[in-house]
């Protein structure tokens, strides 16, 4: 079994204005960058697999649910049901667990017909969700039954490239919703394309919050600070290191970048179109640059913090990422779960938590994670939309 590994050499020619009321332009250079389409095979899913998963001591992982179809993104219940949607299937399932075992034994469809459906958060006992341009709310009625969806937007920003808008409630009670790019790298016409907006419970009174933010679909507020912080995804077609993946700290009014600048405030020399009334280096040295960068090409899909008390305490107030994987890097990066560790509020480092999905020559997968949920026996749940599956990583101790 192979890789598909296609080679594709990009060059880009790229101009200067020049100053003058003439608006001439000269060739400045040509740059030149590898770029690879490297996907790994997917083998079939089957429970023996999870063997060659790799954790920490003292952890144990096990299929929740399976045979999904598309499982993406996460939301449990104060009651315990666990919601998920299903971007290719166009609805949302209510999975539970009665008798407790860590294996859902009733799942459900309790919404359905919503192209492009991804995120979803529950507040003051009513579901939301959200497609590419509109948002919903439902109430929750029972265990695994919710009333009729409400639609409150129905105008968020065409979605291009990046269809998949997620949402939550912040420490103020608002919800924040993100919004990606249309494309890999441009000029964004609609101010609210490649930001995170910010609402009323209803939908009403929507501001854009940071911008910059060319794909920040997993984001989350630290338990103590109240801080909030997103993972972004760099740009395709710039070779196989760069860009990197950024951890941002997400400010009110705050730009990061975007498609001017990524990592440490670089200038994309890639990018032909420059900002307008500046240089791409001006412009860069006046936005946020991230606090720590991983692999590039990772694709990271979700982040939550780890509150329960099921982990050591070690992993309290930690966060947890979702590194979907590439298909732009040669060799692969992501198919893993990773932690953030945090000091004092703030993210030192990254390290693995659980991997293996990617064999070791890294020609085959079983794995892409994206949904992330804390269930309310302290356990971290995590979707895979490519094989239908939800996991549970449960701590039962070094003894064990």
């Amino acid at each position: 079994m192979k890789a598909r590994n296609l080679l594709i050499g990009c060059a880009l020619l790229l101009t200067i204005t020049l100053p003058g009321n003439a608006q001439q332009s000269q060739e400045l250079r040509i740059e030149q960058v590898e770029g690879y389409l490297v996907t790994p095979q997917q083998l079939e899913f089957d429970e023996s697999l999870l063997q060659q998963l790799q954790l920490p001591a003292g952890f144990r992982i096990n299929v929740f649910a399976k045979d999904l179809g598309n499982p993406r993104m996460l939301a449990v219940a104060p009651d315990g049901t666990i919601y998920v949607t299903r971007r290719e299937q166009g609805d949302v399932l209510a999975l539970l667990d009665s008798n407790q075992d860590g294996r859902a034994d009733e799942i459900r469809t309790v919404a359905s017909g919503y192209k492009y459906i991804n995120g979803i958060t529950i507040y003051q006992n009513r579901l939301y969700f959200v497609t590419d341009r509109q948002l919903y709310a439902a109430p929750l009625q029972s265990p695994g039954v919710i009333g009729e969806p409400q639609e409150l937007i129905n105008d968020l920003p065409d979605a291009g490239q990046h269809p998949n808008r997620t949402l939550a409630f912040g420490p103020d009670g608002l919800l924040y919703i993100t919004v990606g790019s249309t494309c890999n790298a441009c000029r964004d016409t609609n101010p609210e394309n490649a930001t995170i907006l910010r609402a009323q419970p209803d939908g009403s009174n929507r501001t854009i919050y940071a911008t910059g933010l060319r794909n920040t679909i997993g984001f989350a507020w630290h338990p103590e600070t109240g801080e909030l912080w997103g993972m972004d995804h760099g740009s395709d077609w710039r070779g196989n290191e760069q860009p990197p993946e950024e951890l941002n700290l997400i400010a009110e009014g705050a730009n990061y970048g975007w498609p001017f600048c990524y990592a440490d405030r670089r200038p994309d020399v890639y990018l032909p179109a420059n900002p307008t009334g500046t240089t791409k280096e001006e412009y860069c040295a006046n936005t946020q640059p991230p606090v720590l960068t991983y692999t590039a090409h990772s694709a990271p899909l979700a982040m939550t913090f780890y509150t329960a008390s099921q982990f050591p305490e070690e992993y309290r107030n930690d966060a947890f990422v979702t590194m979907r994987g590439s298909w732009n890097r040669n060799p692969p990066s992501g198919y893993k779960v990773v932690r953030v560790r945090y000091e004092n509020g703030k993210p030192v480092k990254f390290e693995d938590f659980i991997t293996g999905f990617l064999d070791e020559e890294k020609l085959t997968q079983f794995g892409r994670p994206v949904g992330l949920a804390i269930a309310p026996d302290g356990s971290l749940l995590f979707t895979d939309d490519t094989n239908g599956v939800i996991y549970r990583v449960s701590y039962v101790g070094t003894g064990n």
